[in-house]
This record gives structure tokens, sequence and C-alpha cells, in this order.
């Protein structure tokens, strides 16, 4: 299952690279067309001139050439566009998906040529049977286009226009959301957009000044409502990344630091599934759409993208599919209701048969290498110079992962993916399940630091562990546990004096004879590493009038603080528990007790 999803997800990156770099000159013809065209923000019959040639020529030309340059570099984008104006010159309609197929064709049939001859071209005809083959080859596949690709295509594009413009009178394009939503969580989102909906949207803008095949996919406000959701009423941990989801969804427009909070609870899926739907409903019944692709999806490109006549149909349509996607997910979340533990989007994996050697070259990758990837080397990059490692840190697509990386790291969901670039090397990759949580990514440090040979203690051990203790008061059973932060190499001094200061300020006696002796918020600071000591006071030691029998001690780096604190509460909430910690006579038996 997981490698046909890959295999799904490595054609939809194939579609979708042939578009994505050519983004901007979209969003730029786009907004010729908002503000010139006769219906546009301020008309001018001059520059709309502009309008009609990018589409026609520009537009499927760029395409060939970096579907070409993708399989054969420079000479296989040249022949590319040679290749596509044949079907452009051809056709009667826009020939975006001809340049899809033109120029990976040119391409191919170049290279293998050029591979035939290798070593077999006298020197110093080196260049004139470079530029020959690449004009004559050209030549042929360039008159194919314009004689037999043309007029197939333009019967494709007009079938497929039809289909669209039937489901569009209809009233049935909101339904195409039950697949599309769904698919995009599998990372099939940039396919569905640039490989789909952004060709078929240029045709249909061309011929009407706008298109709601540019919403189908794009429109982040869905995305933005469900982040919204787990930010509210989710449990801890999308509580705390939930809110930066939300911001750089709205914003920036990166839907795949959203993909994660659906993943741990499918069902909330149902919210954007609801909101995309009345969003298309609205857009089709009151005359909505936009003038191009809106890339990135956030509510910047959006307006940007809106004609003038459509600003309060789209706005109605934006805000509304936030609001009903928030309400739908919300409901799940509710009705729902999931622990910590099942979420699972603390997953951390490494290939287990390749291990880390060195750390020059760092690979971020995901599906484009342009959105979460890119936040996500700013973020590995902050965390690796903490602790005195300067690395180079690239983000790339994932089917563009170079063979001379020392680690990748990618979403799991993207990891078959990543294996698949990799094929034939021993490079190593390291998963998390989502780009937002701060937890995941000191994961990837602790793991990297271990097989680095660096000396990172465990968070929990046995060295840890003092069985049988007495203390004449708090302060000094506190300054024990301290000090077995500070031997085990997990803090400094200094956080002996922030474990009293902390309990000055709020007692860290939790009941049924438990004290969680830790730090303060600003102790981050000065924790080198995570770790968790456990002390056991048979006759207890007084904290303000009650007994503790059991201390338990933290020292949470980053974001694991909060995380180690409700895992610990949690575990002894159980009276059972504690009575069995209270009696042990094993440091073996108090480790399984805390399953930590």
């Amino acid at each position: 299952m997981k490698t046909a999803q890959a295999k799904i997800q490595k054609f939809g990156s194939l579609l979708s690279a042939m578009v994505m770099p050519n983004i901007g000159v979209f969003i730029g013809w786009g907004l010729l067309t908002a503000l010139f065209i006769d219906t546009g923000w301020t008309p001018n019959a001059y520059l709309n001139k502009l309008v009609s040639p990018i589409l026609t020529y520009l537009l499927p030309c760029l395409i060939g050439y970096t579907a070409g340059s993708n399989i054969y570099g420079r000479r296989g984008g040249v022949i590319g566009a040679f290749a596509t104006m044949g079907a452009v010159v051809g056709a009667d309609v826009t020939m975006l998906v001809a340049g899809m197929i033109l120029g990976p064709v040119a391409a191919i049939c170049i290279r293998a040529f050029d591979k035939a001859v290798e070593g077999k071209v006298k020197p110093g005809l080196e260049m004139l049977v470079d530029n020959f083959s690449l004009g004559i080859i050209g030549f042929v596949i360039c008159i194919i286009g314009y004689v037999g690709v043309a007029p197939i295509m333009t019967a494709i594009q007009t079938v497929l226009t039809g289909g669209v413009q039937y489901l569009t009178d209809h009233n049935m394009l909101p339904l195409t959301e039950l697949f599309v939503q769904p698919a995009e969580i599998l990372f099939l989102n940039n396919a569905i957009n640039h490989g789909i909906m952004t060709p078929l949207g240029l045709q249909q803008a061309a011929e009407a000044g706008k298109s709601v095949l540019f919403l189908v996919e794009a429109s982040g406000a869905a995305w933005v409502g469900l982040s919204l959701a787990f930010a509210i009423f989710g449990n801890k941990s999308a509580k705390k990344s939930a809110p930066g989801a939300v911001i750089i969804m709205f914003f920036g427009g990166i839907a795949e630091v959203c993909f994660p909070y659906c993943l741990t609870m499918p069902l909330t899926i149902i919210g954007p599934i609801l909101g995309n739907m009345f969003s298309l409903f609205v857009l089709t019944n009151f005359g909505g759409g936009v003038v191009g692709p809106v890339s990135p999806g956030s509510v910047i490109s959006y307006y940007m993208m809106t004609p003038k006549a459509c600003m309060l149909v789209n706005t109605i349509a934006y805000f509304g599919s936030l609001a009903i996607s928030f309400a739908g997910a919300a409901i799940v979340l509710k009705a729902f209701k999931h622990d910590e533990e099942e979420e699972g989007i603390k997953e951390l994996a490494a290939t287990a048969d390749a291990k880390i050697q060195k750390l020059n070259k760092v690979i971020f990758a995901c599906d484009a290498g342009m959105g979460s990837s890119a936040m996500g080397v700013t973020i590995l990059k902050k965390k690796l110079e903490e602790i005195g490692l300067k690395p180079e840190i690239k983000h790339v697509a994932v089917a563009d992962i170079p063979k001379d990386a020392d680690v990748v790291v990618t979403n799991v969901n993207l990891e078959e993916r990543a294996k698949m670039s990799l094929e034939g090397t021993n490079i190593p990759i390291l998963t998390l399940s989502n780009f937002m949580d701060q937890t995941e990514y000191e994961r990837i440090i602790v793991e990297i630091q271990r097989v680095l040979g660096h000396d990172v203690p465990d968070v929990f051990c046995k060295d840890n562990i003092v069985l049988n203790a007495k203390y004449a008061n708090k302060e000094e059973a506190i300054k024990a546990c301290a000090d077995i932060f500070i031997k085990g190499g997990y803090t400094d001094e200094s956080y002996k004096a922030d474990m009293l200061q902390r309990d000055k300020e709020a007692s860290v006696y939790l009941g049924n004879g438990v004290a969680l002796p830790h730090g303060l918020a600003s102790s981050k600071e000065t924790i080198k590493n995570s770790g968790i000591c456990f002390v056991q006071v048979p006759d207890g030691v007084d904290f303000n009038g009650e007994k503790a029998y059991l201390l338990v001690g933290v020292a949470g780096k980053g974001e694991e603080h909060v995380e180690l604190l409700g895992k610990i509460g949690q575990t002894l909430m159980d009276e059972g528990v504690i009575e069995k910690l209270k009696n042990s006579t094993s440091k073996e038996e108090v480790i399984n007790l805390l399953n930590l």
C-alpha cells in the first residue's frame, strides 16, 4: 500500500515539477489579467495585448523547457521548448498539457542519441554533432507536435473543458472535494493543483477572465479552519504547535504543515471537505473565481488573484469555508477525544541499514521542495547551531535528493519516495510527522548526536535512580535531584538554584506522597539534554506539612519540558503504581513501572 502511494506521489511530483518552477510567471500573467483586461481593476487596452501571447506561447514553452530540463538539463530544456512550439502553433487552445508531454519526450530522445554516439564522435566535431542532432531531432518532434499532437490534445482538452463545464453547470463541482481533500493529506496536493487544475484553469481563465478550477485544491481556507480547531480543541501537543500552523497556512500558504494534524484523527477531514464544498458552491453559483494560480495558497495570494467583480463572492467563499471547516473538525475532535499517545505525530525513524557517518550536508526534502522543507531548514539549522554543528543544509523536492547527502530529513509520509530517490545508496533517512512540532526536531538532533558519537545521556536510566534515601528537609531532597542531573551531564550547576526557586514560587508537591521537582521556564536555556530522575524516600520528607515519599525530577530541553511533566503526571495518577514505587527494591522495577 505504501509503495503504491509512493508511486502515485512520484508521478504527481513529475507533473507538478514541470509547473512549479514557473509559478512566478503564472502569477505575473494573473496580475496582468487581473489589472488590465476589460473587466480588470484598471482596464488598459494597450497593456492587455500582453495577456494572450504570454498564455498562448510563453507559458506552454516554459513548461516544455522545464519538463525537458528536469530530464536532461539545459540541452533537454532547449529541445523541449522547441518541440512544444509545434503543438502551440498547431492548436486552437492553450497547449500547457502538450508541453508536459512533448518536453519530456524530446529530452528523452536527445539523451538517447547522445548516449548512442558517446565516444564515437571525432575530435573537433563535437559541437557540430551536438547542434545538428538537437536541431534535427527537435525539428522532427516539432513537426509531429504540429501535425499530430496538437489536434489530439485540442480534442482531449475540449472534452476535459466540456466535462468541467458540465460539472459546473450542474452544481457538481463541489463533489470533487470528496476525492481532492483526502488526496491532499497523502501529499498529492501539488500534483492535483499544478498537474491538473492549473492547466485546465488557465484555459478557462483565457476564455472567461477567471476560473474556479484554480481553487478546487488551492484555497487554503479549509486548512486554516482545521488547524484552528486543533489549536482550540486538540490535545496538549496540538494546542502547542497548531497555532503556528494556523499563522503559516493563513499568511504563508504551506498546507503541508496542516496535514499531520488531520492524519492524527482522519475523521477531521470532514471539516475541509465540507468547507471546500461550500466554497465551490458559492463560487460556481454566484460568479466567483480567480484569474490565475493561487500559489502558495495563502490569503495574500488569494486576494491578489481575485478580480474586482469577484471580491465579495470570493470573500464569502473563503471565510465561509474557513468557518465550516473549523466547525466540522471541532465537532469531530469533541466527539472523539483521543489521548496524547494516540496522536502518532511523535514518530522518529531512521533507515535500519544506514548510519550517519559524517554531517557535512543535510537535505530536508518535501514534496515540491519549496514550502514546508524551506521552513524545516530554518528550524533545523538553528537547532544544529545550538549544539555547535554547522553543516550545509538544503531544501529540495523529494524526487531530487542528491546522492552526496550525509543525511536526509523528510515527512514520514514521503519516506518511501525518499527511499526510491536514494535507491542504491546507504544514506540514512530521518522522518518527522509534524513540521510544526519542536519536540520532533529535538529528537532528530538527539539522534544525530548519538550516531555521531556525541555523549548524549539517556532520558531515564539506572544511574538516575536512588533508592532508600533520607533527607532532613525538602531543600536537601531537591538538591539531590539536581545533583543527579548535573553529574549525568543533563544540566549545569545553575539548574540547582532554579529547582529550589521553582518550589518557592509554587510547591512542587503533587499529592499522594509524590513531589515533582523541576526548573523555571527560563531554565530551558541551561538544560543540555532532557532527563528524568527518581528518588525514593521511605521515611518521607516534609513539603510544607505534606510527606513526599517519591521525588521525580524533570529537566526538559526545549518543548520537551511540558511533555515530560505531562507524561509523568499521567503515570503517577495511578495510586497502585505509586504504592509499588514506594516499595520497589530494584531499579529495573522502577524503570518498568514509570514506563518512560
